[in-house]
Order: structure tokens, then sequence, then C-alpha cells
């Protein structure tokens, strides 16, 4: 089968259940015009992807697409452009992003991990099998909140899609709560900090909650994401009809998984849309977050711009609308504690990242200048 732009705007396009639309093609047509092959990466690995295509799956080298950038590196759900009669194939390029979930790598590093793309949902799902854990909870949502404009990651200078990723709070394993009271109260809990977040709570074990899960995510692609033993699998396989991703039982001492998922893999729903289910997440490290964690603890923004001092650090100075919530019972000490905690790990990526680029910068400058020296001495040579 071949592809043209005029076939891409029809229901029946074969990508069309894994996403493809009218906004795509135009993007792509470029790439077709040079006889490339639209894609989405299901699944990468070790510098190789499995990538959909109008004529199957294919197996695909990300070779040239040079990973020196962390954030240009394939992901899962990416759209890209694949060389058809190449032996290997390639993938040529990669398609501006709409939108990404990233991360920190690690505390000690300046760079970012793109952990899915073209996102629609941002599903967190939380266990109800464990003590519920705000403060990870709020730093999830803070880097939901952020994954916007996920073009400009590609850095290729292109003017990101105007496009949002809504999260949602999942919590799962419901069946465990021993009633609907006290399963109201958490889920009530979970809206206090997820300021107009939905927050759904399900069962796989039941069906709970599950046909209200998968007609939000009947459109578009959404992403799953937790620690191990969330129940992400569970539920993937629940919406699928089938046991297509592997899962262990969780541990009894302390309801954690065992990192059965160890891929990114994209999935076809039966029911429409696409689900990207994610391994189990250790650990979440902010990254260019600031406007999620101000939307998180938009009550604290709000209570700032009453502070008598436009830059009132809310610990002592007179006329603070924070602390004075603080003091009434209005907003509860842990709440700041976790917004405080979040801006100084933001603030310190964001201050590692600007040094990064300025050393990169700096490199550049002294290379350019050495290639002039070198060619000044080769000209300087040829006169003489």
């Amino acid at each position: 089968m071949s592809f043209s732009i005029s076939q891409a705007s029809t229901p029946s396009h074969p990508l069309a259940p894994y996403g493809w639309d009218d906004a795509w093609a135009d993007t792509f047509a470029p790439y077709a015009e040079q006889g490339l092959l639209p894609g989405r990466v299901v699944r990468v690995d070790r510098g190789q992807c499995d990538v959909v295509t109008p004529d199957g799956v294919i197996r695909a080298d990300t070779a040239f697409v040079v990973p020196r950038d962390p954030m240009r590196i394939v992901c899962t759900g990416d759209w890209v452009a694949v060389d058809p009669g190449g032996d290997p194939q390639f993938v040529r390029t990669l398609l501006p992003r709409r939108t990404a979930f990233v991360r920190s790598t690690s505390s000690q590093r300046s760079e970012g991990q793109v952990l899915a793309t073209n996102i629609d949902h941002i599903v967190i799902c939380v266990s109800l099998a464990v003590e519920l854990d705000l403060g990870r909870l709020e730093r999830f949502l803070a880097l939901a909140m952020s994954s916007t404009a996920g073009a400009a990651l590609l850095g290729d200078g292109s003017r990101p899609v105007e496009h949002e990723a809504r999260p949602l709070v999942l919590l799962t394993k419901a069946d465990l709560v021993p009633d609907v009271i006290t399963l109201s109260h958490l889920v009530e809990d979970i809206e206090r900090i997820a300021p107009g977040v939905q927050v759904l709570a399900v069962s796989s074990a039941t069906g709970e909650g599950v046909d209200v899960f998968g007609a939000i995510v009947g459109g578009g692609t959404s992403v799953l994401l937790g620690t191990s033993g969330a129940g992400k699998s569970t539920l993937a396989n629940t919406l699928l009809g089938e046991d297509v991703m592997h899962v262990q039982q969780a541990r009894e001492v302390d309801g954690k998984g065992r990192h059965t998922t160890t891929t990114r893999n994209l999935l076809v729903l039966p029911g429409g849309g696409v689900l990207i289910d994610t391994p189990g997440l250790r650990g979440v490290g902010l990254w260019d977050a600031e406007a999620g964690v101000g939307q998180v603890f938009s009550e604290i923004e709000d209570l700032a711009g009453r502070c008598r001092f436009h830059d009132c650090a809310h610990t002592s100075e007179p006329g603070c609308a924070v602390m004075a919530a603080i003091e009434d019972g209005s907003l509860p000490e842990r709440r700041l504690d976790s917004y405080r905690k979040l801006l100084r790990e933001n603030h310190r990526i964001a201050a590692k990242t600007d040094a990064r680029l300025r050393s990169e910068t700096l490199r550049e400058w002294k290379r350019r200048g050495a290639e002039g020296r070198a060619a000044m001495e080769m000209k300087r040579g040829r006169t003489r």
C-alpha cells in the first residue's frame, strides 16, 4: 500500500486508529514529496524502534536522529518519517511534537528525559492498596500541567501546535477500600490538591469506573504513569480485553510492584483511542515545571498576590496573606512545604540547564574560532 496525502483525510486511513489526522497529514506533506513514509513509534529499544506505517509495523534504526540532545531521542508516541526503501530502514526525522511528558533524568544532571509524546491525556495512577503520598502526586501533577507546547522540545525552530495534555488522577484498586464513604473521602482529598483535575476511582477486579475511564481515553492518546504496583498494566489489559501486558502481583508488605513493564508500549484500544503503558517510575524529577507548580498550588499563588510586599517570602513578613492562611487553618502547612520544595527543585534544575547551555555555547564558539584560525593558516600557506 502506497501513501498519498489524499488518503490522510479519510477515517479509513490505516494510521487513523493511531491518531493520524489532517493536521499530521499537512505537517508530513513535505516528507511525502520526498518519498518518505509516515509512521508512529509504538516501542523503542536500544537504538531501534517499532514503527507502525501504512504498510504495517516495521523495525527501524534511529541513527539518523542524532541523539546529542536528549530531547531529540526518538520516543514512544512520536510521529516520524521513514525511508521505505532502506535496508535496514531508518527514521529520517521526527515530526514536531504537540505535547510531551518530560522529567529530569537525575538531580545530578541538567538533562530531561521524554517519557511519552503527542499525548492528550496524562493518567496518573495512584494505588489505593497503600497509603496516599500526596507530595508525590503533587509532583506528578506539576509535570503533567507543564506538558504543553511539546513541539518546542525538538529544537527545530518550529512553533508549537496549540495543544494541551489534560491530566487525570486515577485511583486504582478501589475494591480494596472497605466502604463507599471512605472511598468518597479519598477522592475528595485528592480533588483538594488537584484543582480542575478529574479524579476517578477504578477497579480492574470489579470493573468499577472502567467504563467511564474507557470513555475518557477513547479519544486521542493517553499515557499511564505511576509507580510500580499501581495497576497500570492490569488496567491496560482490562481496556484491551486481553492479557497483552505482562503483570505480577504487588508485594503484600508494601503494595509495591516488580517493574514487569520494561519498555513504553503504544497500544490501540478496541473502543477507540491509543494508550501508552510505561514502566513504574521510582523517581519523578521536575523539568521546566514552574508553570505547572503554579497551577497545582494555585490557591497559594492567589494568596501570594494579596501579600503586602510583592517579593514576600511568606515566612515572617508583616501582611503576609499566605502565613495568615496557615495560622487560621485554611491552608495546610504541608501544602506550603510541598510548594516550596517543588519550586526550589525546579529552580535548581533550571539553573543547571542554563549553565549547561552556556557551556555548550562557549565550546561552540571555541570550535568555530579554531576552525577560523586553521582556515587562515591554510590561506596564508597558499599565498606564500
